[in-house]
């Protein structure tokens, strides 16, 4: 049901004030399993000019092949900034987006039509018992490892038509496209491999053991794709954007929503744009969209209002 922004204010805010401490710098280590909103509760409190801090777990293929995951995302539970309004303008200043992980992989989409109803992001089922974002298991490496605990089935919506794995130099400035052999073995240690953080709960998509394009260099230049101020109301949030967004419109599972609703609830904290990296000024409107990112080649941290 749609809320009044009185009755959102009240509801962020009694969730804010569980938080006693105020932070000036914090190391976020919770996330939200595939969902983003007021509901989603927050993880600290700060105030304008805090550092925040957080290893994120990798995006966007591992939550994508985990079934019980309700977005296409693992998001870090959200920072409460003190004193903000909704219609406010918060301007979060990237200072260090740094690579991890020892491995990663990719590739080209193909969906598994019989693991999910409408959408193979959100409204996942297992092909054969037909639950519901099903409780899964690893078993064994490959597209047909992951399956449902209740009754066996491979129940993952996504494979690859055609995808790769990689592995970083230790400084992380390159990666190379690694064999069958290779990528089995990162398969097999699929967690580590991936570096995920321990509160972690998706599958690494390193399981696929994808071995496409083996040896091709791959330079290696980090951004953040979904960041920005929590929506209005719970969504799954790699749909927290315009365009994916659009996939909840008249849906048939209990995230559909209207098309007024959703303008009316979105922040289009999903970009997806290269220009959220070291130096770049993410500048974002609480509880409505109008996201933009400045690039600013050089600047001191120190002498900048911080992060919020």
């Amino acid at each position: 049901m749609p809320y009044s922004a009185f009755e959102i204010a009240f509801a962020i805010y009694k969730e804010a004030s569980k938080l006693a401490k105020l932070e000036n710098d914090v190391l976020v280590t919770q996330f939200t399993h595939g969902l983003i909103g007021p509901e989603t509760g927050f993880f600290a409190r700060v105030g304008s000019g805090a550092r925040i801090r957080a290893i994120t777990p990798p995006g966007c293929w591992g939550p994508m092949i985990t079934p019980d995951f309700r977005g296409g995302h693992e998001v870090t539970q959200p920072v409460y900034i003190d004193g903000a309004k909704i219609g406010d303008a918060v301007a979060i200043y990237i200072e260090t987006v740094n690579v991890v992980s020892r491995a990663s992989s990719s590739g080209t989409m193909q969906t598994n039509a019989s693991a999910f109803i409408e959408d193979p992001f959100v409204a996942k089922k297992c092909p054969h018992c037909g639950t519901p974002w099903p409780q899964s298991e690893l078993r064994g490496i490959g597209e047909g490892s992951i399956r449902c605990r209740h009754c066996g089935s491979e129940a993952s919506p996504f494979h690859f038509g055609q995808g790769y794995t990689v592995a970083f130099d230790k400084d992380h400035h390159l990666s190379m496209a690694v064999g069958q052999d290779r990528a089995e073995d990162y398969a097999h240690d699929a967690r580590a491999m991936a570096e995920l953080p321990t509160s972690s709960q998706q599958y690494s998509i390193l399981v696929y053991a994808a071995h496409a394009l083996a040896e091709l260099p791959v330079r290696v230049e980090p951004c953040i794709g979904n960041i920005g101020t929590i929506p209005s109301r719970t969504l799954p949030d790699s749909h927290n954007a315009g365009d994916f967004g659009s996939f909840l419109i008249g849906a048939h599972h209990e995230w559909r929503v209207t098309e007024e609703e959703l303008d009316a609830a979105r922040t289009d904290a999903h970009l997806d744009c290269r220009d959220v990296r070291p130096g770049a000024v993410l500048k974002k409107w609480t509880g409505r969209g109008c996201t933009w990112a400045t690039r600013t080649p050089s600047w001191d941290a120190e002498k900048l209002p911080g992060t919020a």
